[in-house]
């Protein structure tokens, strides 16, 4: 009973930090805005039926192959997949402050960016492309939202430049398969 008490203790002490760092972070913004974490495209019966098919076709393989890990993995792959896309994204306080860009509680610091675009997709979609220093991962996409993209645009370059970006494949094959 301690025990379980002490952890809602640690667990509400952890909820009243981070709200305090969000506060912090809201009073240094230069521009802030509100919205989900990623744009969350319909999917129709079509996409999952074709979505199944092609895990099948891969269970099948590797059970073919005599590979039952490979199968396992897969099945874990699809239901995962499935509970993912089925989830409803979350929203995300975003913010430009001197120090750097902030996604909710993660800082992209302006020392770790090497340059920026906004991206636009579809009539009203626009991201702000961050290519960062990182090796996993060099393109950071922040949605913009609601905000007026100049006014993005003119804050961004007083700290770091504007350099054009063209999608990936990865962005590509994002957007044609709707994840």
């Amino acid at each position: 009973m301690d025990l379980l008490k002490h952890a809602k203790q640690i667990e509400k002490q952890t909820l009243l930090k981070n709200d305090s760092y969000l506060g912090d972070v809201r009073k240094q913004a230069l521009i802030q805005w509100e919205g989900p974490e990623y744009e969350n495209y319909p999917k129709d019966r079509r996409w999952y039926l074709l979505a199944s098919l092609f895990l099948g076709i891969v269970i099948v393989y590797a059970l073919i192959t005599n590979s039952p890990l490979m199968a396992i993995t897969f099945i874990l792959i699809g239901i995962v997949g499935f509970i993912h896309l089925e989830k409803d994204p979350s929203v995300y306080t975003y913010s430009i402050t001197k120090e750097g860009v902030h996604a909710e509680r993660e800082l992209y610091e302006f020392d770790d960016i090497q340059s920026f675009w906004i991206l636009y997709k579809e009539p009203h979609q626009r991201i702000l492309s961050l290519h960062t220093n990182g090796w996993l991962i060099p393109y950071v996409h922040i949605p913009i939202h609601e905000v007026d993209s100049e006014d993005v645009r003119q804050t961004m370059l007083q700290f770091i430049s504007e350099k054009k970006q063209h999608p990936s494949i990865v962005d590509t094959l994002e957007r044609l398969l709707h994840i």
